[in-house]
């Protein structure tokens, strides 16, 4: 099986093999549709699930190694009357394992006449895990924090987006600049979507998590986009291939590595979450890592069945490449036509054979994209001195 898939990469870099990425974008769009309007009813219905840092409301971190998670979420279900409050398992280095218990402040706890919330539940939770009271240390934390980092975040966001458009549009082009923005922004619903959809609780760490994902969502798209600029530096002097087959090809030279830095990135991530996880408890890194899985996840999709697709078809708009698809058309039914009555084919006008032989050499497969039927040259693993002949020497 690894064999398989090193031969798969190997003929995907040397431009053997080719997905029409760009030519299927009516699928991809039908798939991201269909991700994106559960995301939205999700957040629609279900809303965000937030933490204690947005809502406020009492930490109690109970310092016991002989007390299970699901013992004291049992006994934390009975105080709240319901399954909200949260309940995490917690390594420190001073004082090893510890188990926290989140409840919000929108949750209100019956207590007995002068006796305080806090007093009351520590007491409940005492008497309901068997352990004295000592034991229990709490915390309050108020709601005005979360609303700093949330108004700070989306000042983050916006400024992100602002500045990143910019630098899109001067060095690629506003359309490049549109499908990267799209992609990104289809990360980020799709993301906030999941948690939505699960239930995850949104603390300050999945808040990092979630402006981390921008700069890995771009990089992917960055570095295709970087590939298709140069695929199309010469295309309106040939007629070999139109912009979306070119953008085809320059996405398929990357492929390798996308999926290559995608899965690299993961694997640690994947490390904290659920290595992480399990031995250390739910925290901060926990948090952080859940919202980089989903975002990584999200944004090696759309780096390749979103932004390319989209920027090809903003750039099939245009006048000169809608007149570039005419001449392929043509070109295309005047070599079939030669073909089929057994004339030679014959190079035609706007060719540039020169650079056709070195794109070929380079490795670049001609012609392979959106299914336009032109004939593909495969790559030639040979250098230019290997077209001469050699001898022996004796």
């Amino acid at each position: 099986m690894a064999s398989r898939i090193r031969t798969i990469g190997h003929r995907l870099y040397t431009g053997e093999v080719s997905f029409d990425f760009v030519g299927r974008r009516k699928l991809w769009l039908i798939i991201s549709g269909c991700i994106l309007l559960a995301a939205i009813i999700g957040l629609s219905v279900r809303g965000l699930n937030l933490g204690i840092e947005f809502k406020g409301g009492d930490i109690y971190t109970i310092n016991n190694p002989n007390i299970s998670v699901s013992q004291t979420q049992t006994v934390a279900n009975k105080i709240t009357g319901d399954s909200s409050a949260i309940v995490q398992s917690v390594t420190t280095e001073g004082t090893g394992r510890e188990i926290t218990v989140q409840i919000n402040a929108s949750e209100k706890i019956s207590t007995p006449s002068g006796t305080s919330e806090t007093v009351e539940v520590t007491t409940e939770l005492a008497n309901g895990l068997n352990i004295p009271a000592s034991q229990i240390s709490t915390e309050q934390i108020g709601a005005s924090w979360g609303k700093d980092i949330s108004k700070k975040a989306l000042e983050g966001l916006i400024v992100f987006m602002i500045l990143v458009t910019f630098y899109l549009a001067f060095a690629f082009e506003w359309r490049l600049a549109a499908g990267a923005l799209t992609a990104l922004l289809h990360d980020l619903v799709i993301t906030i979507g999941i948690y939505a959809l699960l239930g995850f609780s949104v603390s300050s760490g999945t808040v990092i998590g979630f402006l981390t994902i921008l700069g890995y969502s771009l990089y992917d798209t960055v570095v295709v986009f970087d590939s298709l600029k140069d695929a199309t530096k010469k295309l309106d002097s040939q007629s070999r291939e139109t912009y979306g087959e070119a953008a085809n090809r320059a996405l398929n030279n990357t492929l390798v590595r996308s999926i290559n830095t995608t899965v690299l990135a993961l694997l640690p991530v994947a490390g904290l979450l659920f290595i992480g996880g399990a031995m250390l408890g739910a925290g901060t890194l926990n948090d952080i890592s859940l919202a980089l899985f989903i975002g990584l996840s999200a944004g090696a999709y759309s780096s390749i069945c979103v932004a390319t697709p989209m920027a090809a078809w903003l750039k099939e708009k245009q006048p000169e490449n809608i007149a570039l698809a005419k001449r392929v058309t043509a070109r295309r039914a005047s070599e079939a036509k030669a073909v089929a009555e057994g004339r030679a084919v014959l190079p035609q006008p706007g060719d540039n054979q020169a650079d056709d032989d070195d794109d070929v050499e380079d490795g670049d497969a001609v012609g392979a994209g959106s299914g336009g039927g032109g004939v593909r040259r495969q790559p030639v693993n040979r250098s230019r001195s290997g077209r001469r002949s050699t001898g022996k020497r004796t």
